[in-house]
């Protein structure tokens, strides 16, 4: 049977960074990269070498294979459901990896159908779908942008020869640098931040969601 959809993990949360923060959310978390293979052996060669997430296989919370957008946005629809009473504000987080690898028109409208605000979190390097409601670009040193438009840049800071000035031409509404992770995370937090009191376009994002401990 062939499988429209390979989807890593699909969980109830909250949004734990960027504009969005603290907004209850359906993490749908797609399954491939098109930077990075995901396997660690292959990580200094990547395009994209910073990458915290588990993006391979679809053994994660609430994964699997589908067969169509249908089944795919019940499963997210059932998602919400188990994370809150609450038949409003419904909000589907698409992510990865790069989401934008799968993420379709048809699985958008299917999302939509079922009362969903469709977000995307992508790498710029691929064209978003018509449709969404929210779009979050984070850019990657070598890799090339094409989606230059969009709700929110969030830049992870800092990355050799991605110096933050080049992005502010782009028609984002909110631009974000992250501090990037790793044993750095400290030195990178306090570099960010002082970029961010010189540079009043950007704003500091933090991950809410590591730092409360939850998925």
């Amino acid at each position: 049977m062939n499988f429209a959809y390979h989807i890593k993990e699909c969980f109830p949360t909250l949004q734990g960074e960027g504009a969005r923060a603290g907004r209850a959310a359906v993490f749908l978390r797609f399954m491939g990269c098109n930077l990075w293979s995901g396997r660690e052996q292959d990580r200094s060669k990547a395009v994209c070498t910073f990458c915290d997430t588990d993006f391979r296989g679809v053994d994660g919370p609430g994964g699997g294979r589908f067969a169509d957008a249908e089944a795919l946005a019940d499963h997210v629809a059932a998602c919400w459901r188990s994370g809150t009473s609450d038949a409003s504000g419904h909000y589907v987080v698409c992510t990865g990896g790069e989401p934008l690898l799968q993420l379709d028109a048809p699985l958008i409208d299917a999302l939509h159908g079922r009362g969903f605000e469709v977000g995307v979190e992508t790498n710029g390097t691929l064209a978003a779908p018509p449709g969404l409601d929210w779009v979050c670009v984070s850019p990657k040193a070598g890799a090339p942008l094409v989606q230059r438009q969009g709700d929110e840049l969030k830049l992870v800071f800092p990355q050799d020869a991605v110096a933050p000035e080049h992005f502010e031409g782009l028609a984002f509404r909110h631009f974000f640098l992250q501090p990037m992770d790793g044993d750095q995370v400290d030195a990178n937090t306090v570099a960010a931040a002082a970029y961010c009191r010189v540079h009043p376009r950007w704003r500091l994002s933090v991950q809410m969601h590591k730092l409360i401990g939850i998925p």
